[in-house]
């Protein structure tokens, strides 16, 4: 909810051992800056805060002099969830090979990488905020229907936590109680499963208290409705190859009929489209309140940007032609000059290339082109890739601070529902044959006015699977979900090895290239991936919890 992010969360709660516990706060006087826990529960306006301290978590705000988000501050931050693109075959971190993103999957992980500490903290100091505040809410004299709500939302917070821990690190461990110094310091792991198990227990149980997203009023946009747990209860069972509980979840979601697919695809990522029925769940930012930085790090560099996110060609590869028929090289309708020519329309909007105008100016990569702040190297603030990222970059915004941007930062989609709700059905072996299932799921993401492509026909199970991921892509690209479906379709292994190029410029006289090798498309070479099955499917426990506590061996 917007208003979530107007306050700082003030419970005097001390977090321990990377936030696995906490302990009350003695002192002899009230910092004039802080409730006493005493004090605090007395009102519905306290048990506010504490609310929004839980939706908050630990995401950075940018608002001068905080500062932009330098790295993950929360699954649901713009630094968190967005930039774990850069692990995929989608993205490309403009820091180099050894960022701790490009780290996750190109076979050189530790437990020493840096992201890994960030994520771990980050969900348990929610995961601390939500118990403390599931402990002490019976306290404050609230009416009983508020004070279930509030309970399911903190039950929701927290299994969203549980969800994104058991999905990347595993086994860890399963905290529902504020610990002692002592308990947080010695706390073993959970199984992945006990944890997946917690957590489909916690999604079912909040979806039955939260109100529908068509029952909240306008003022309550961005808190979570019985929509946003069905739908990662729907991830859960996804993960778990559980097909029927799955569909059945997402059948829910469809059956309200409260959310429906936008007509206009780029407005639900520039700001101008936020209350738009298709985002079920998102981040909330406010410019000049509490805004994000999002634009700074993604903006081209002649513009004043630090092109962190850079997008790479087998992602531009992955769109199809305007007829529905796959991206060809050697296709009459390719041009590398325009490489968005005879194109699926959610190309332009997703990802900027050389000769696009945006802003009032023509974006050039062009290696060769040496006078321009965003050509194409290894060495200058800008594109490693000759691509830069257009989803989630407002060509309206007028503030001089590209720290201060307000567009919210979409969670869970409508979209994802139904292309959820085809696969759990397809893997069910209830889409052979089933063109009524197609025309309800994935033509309807399809189908809409800015995109309009051609109705899927095909419903052979194999070859069906095949365009279903595709569309799963090329439709959530960039939004922070690739990593997580490679993982889950086991197929990272054979996605994230070998090497990855960016845009095509032939004829340029600096192509870099990987040694000798020439790429029959003049491509641009960026990297190489090395992803080591059998290791790198869960992260290691960080390094700097395992020193505090060798239980989590």
């Amino acid at each position: 909810m917007k208003v979530t992010y107007l306050y700082k969360f003030l419970l005097p709660v001390l977090l321990i051992s990377g936030t696995l516990g906490s302990c009350k706060k003695e002192l002899n006087k009230i910092p004039l800056d802080q409730f006493s826990t005493e004090g605090f529960w007395t009102s519905q306006a306290n048990v506010n805060l504490a609310l929004a301290g839980m939706y908050r978590g630990n995401i950075q705000m940018s608002a001068n002099p905080t500062g932009a988000e330098y790295s993950a501050t929360d699954w649901w931050s713009y630094h968190g969830l967005l930039y774990t693109e850069f692990a995929t075959d989608n993205a490309y971190d403009r820091r180099g090979d050894n960022s701790g993103f490009n780290t996750l999957t190109n076979g050189t992980l530790t437990a020493t990488n840096g992201y890994l500490g960030n994520y771990w903290q980050a969900s348990y100091a929610r995961i601390a905020r939500c118990n403390y505040f599931l402990e002490n809410i019976a306290k404050a004299d609230i009416a009983p229907a508020i004070m279930a709500r509030m309970q399911a939302e903190a039950r929701f917070i927290r299994a969203c936590q549980y969800f994104y821990l058991s999905q990347f690190f595993g086994s860890v461990p399963l905290v529902q109680k504020t610990l002692t110094m002592t308990e947080a310091n010695t706390v073993s792991k959970a199984t992945k499963q006990a944890v997946q198990d917690f957590a489909e227990q916690e999604f079912k149980a909040s979806a039955t208290i939260l109100p529908r997203y068509g029952q909240m009023a306008g003022s309550e946009r961005g808190r979570a409705t019985a929509q946003a747990a069905l739908a990662f209860l729907g991830r859960l069972y996804l993960a778990e190859e559980n097909w029927v509980d799955a569909a059945s979840t997402y059948q829910q979601i469809i059956d309200f009929g409260d959310n429906s697919i936008d007509p206009n695809f780029e407005s639900l990522f520039n700001g101008t489209n936020e209350t738009s029925k298709e985002i079920i769940f998102a981040t909330q930012y406010q410019q000049d309140l509490a805004p994000n930085a999002m634009m700074q790090h993604n903006y081209p560099a002649v513009l004043g940007g630090f092109m962190l996110h850079c997008p790479l060609g087998s992602l531009v590869e992955s769109y199809e032609f305007t007829d529905g028929t796959p991206f060809s090289f050697s296709d009459p309708r390719y041009n590398a000059a325009n490489p968005g020519l005879n194109r699926d329309p959610r190309l332009k909007y997703t990802v900027l290339y050389n000769g696009q105008s945006f802003k009032n100016i023509i974006y050039n990569s062009n290696p060769d082109a040496i006078s321009s702040a965003d050509q194409l190297t290894t060495t200058k603030q800008g594109t490693r890739t000759g691509f830069a990222l257009k989803k989630f970059n407002s060509e309206a915004f007028s503030g001089g601070d590209l720290q201060n941007s307000g567009i919210d930062l979409p969670i869970i989609r409508y979209a994802e529902v139904l292309l959820g709700y085809l696969e759990a059905k397809l893997e069910a072996g209830q889409a052979a044959g089933n063109q009524a299932l197609l025309d309800a799921t994935i033509n309807k993401v399809r189908g809409r006015s800015t995109v309009n492509m051609p109705r899927v026909t095909e419903t052979d199970p194999t070859a069906l699977r095949v365009i279903l991921r595709r569309e799963r892509r090329n439709e959530l690209a960039l939004e922070g979900i690739r990593y997580w479906d490679l993982l889950r379709w086991k197929n990272i292994g054979q996605v994230l090895n070998g090497d990855f190029y960016g845009a095509a410029f032939p004829g340029a006289t600096n192509l870099r290239k990987k040694g000798n090798a020439v790429d029959p498309y003049s491509r641009w070479y960026v990297t190489s991936k090395n992803f080591r099955v059998g290791q790198d499917e869960h992260w290691p426990i960080p390094q700097s919890e395992l020193s505090i506590n060798p239980n989590l061996k």
